[in-house]
Order: C-alpha cells, then structure tokens, then sequence
C-alpha cells in the first residue's frame, strides 16, 4: 500500500524564486502527503516508543508497580537489652527454647564478627550459599575471649543473641578462640583485635562438659 500511495503523488515541480503559484501549491501538497506518509509507516514504532515512555516514568513515580517485591530487610527486634560489668553490651534478639548452656560446656554455634562501624570481618555462614561451618568451643575463659564467653553462657539452643565485645575482654592473646582457619580472614580479625567488635552468635547444640586434656 505504502508503494502504490507513492506512486499516485502528482509530479514534483522544481522549486526556484521563479516557480508558479500552482507548482508552489503541488510541492506543498507533495510535502504534505509525504509527511501524512511518513506518520503511517512510523506510527507503530511512535505508539511503541510512547508506551516505553509511559512505562519509564511509572518507574519513577510508582516504583512499587515497577519493581519485584523485595523481602523486608529491616532489622530483628530486639527483646531485651543488657550491659555486663566488663563492659559487653548484648542484645537478646531470639530466646531460644532448648537446653541452657553454662560454664564449662562445649557450644556449637554460629558467628559473625564485625567492627563496631559494621565492616564485616567473618562469618561461619556462607552469605551466598548459606552452608554454615560452625564452631564447637567451651565456654573456658582460657580457651575462648572472655567476653563471647559471658555473651553463651546463659543462651539456650534455639537463641540469638548481638554483642558488642570492649578489646579489654576480646583477643587479649592470639591463642584465644574463635579465629578463622584462613589466613585473610585470621589476619583481618587480629589486626581489629585492639578495638571494640560485634558478634552475632547463634546456638545450635550444647554438648557434654569437654575432657580438659582434650585441649592442651
């Protein structure tokens, strides 16, 4: 069609300071079909791009109908808030409904240490796969920081808890535990050890009492 309408346009007049009325006219009506001609065979691509404009700016103004729901991001409550007198300050955020843990028991449990700015350190949890390789310590001032310790010991299986652990009772010795078995990450934490560090730790078993021999 677009052919056969092209084809039925009248002559083109040479257009010059000397041309007729009437050939002025026909190079107007020529123009003005090749325009009309023009909107046809674009108007689809004109409604598509139009529509891709509309779209564009829901973006902006609605960006709920724009983006997939995303999960709530916010952070856990917090049940209840205590300070110690070495200075840790916890944050009980899950109770927890199993057994208690208590001086001298060996933990399994899940960390994740940060700087008290919130740069990450080290996880026992793999943020992208989520496998987890936790720990299993007692809960012995000689073999763990003192202050992780006092943040177990109390915990029930099940209970999460956030701590923020003064140097004074952290990595006083590089012996204490614990410490990633990478070397990256072994040298990150050492080198914050002289600065205030939080743990978010996350008890999975508590075991029998441990064998002292079983760690010298």
């Amino acid at each position: 069609m677009g052919i056969l309408s092209f084809l039925s346009l009248p002559p083109i007049c040479a257009a010059s300071v000397y041309a007729s009325p009437r050939c002025m006219e026909d190079a107007k009506s020529f123009n003005n079909k090749i325009s009309t001609l023009i909107v046809k065979r674009c108007y689809s691509r004109r409604l598509i791009l139009q529509f891709l404009s509309i779209n564009h700016m829901l973006c902006y103004a609605y960006p709920a109908l724009a983006a997939p729901i995303m999960p709530d991001m916010n952070e856990p409550e917090v049940i209840r808030t205590l300070k110690l007198a070495s200075g840790v300050r916890i944050q009980d955020i899950i109770e927890g409904e199993g057994p208690e843990a208590h001086d001298g028991d060996l933990v399994e449990f899940n960390y994740v240490c940060r700087r008290a700015n919130g740069y990450f350190v080290f996880s026992t949890v793999d943020q992208f796969s989520g496998e987890s390789n936790p720990v299993i310590l007692p809960l012995d001032e000689n073999q763990m920081i003192m202050g992780l310790k006092e943040v177990l010991t109390g915990m029930r299986v099940g209970g999460k808890r956030r701590a923020l652990i003064p140097p004074a009772v952290g990595y006083v010795n590089e012996n204490l535990k614990p410490i990633p078995e990478e070397f990256g990450p072994r040298r990150s934490l050492l080198s914050h050890a002289q600065e205030p560090l939080v743990f978010e730790v996350q008890v999975l078993k508590i075991l029998s009492a441990p064998n002292p021999s079983e760690f010298k």
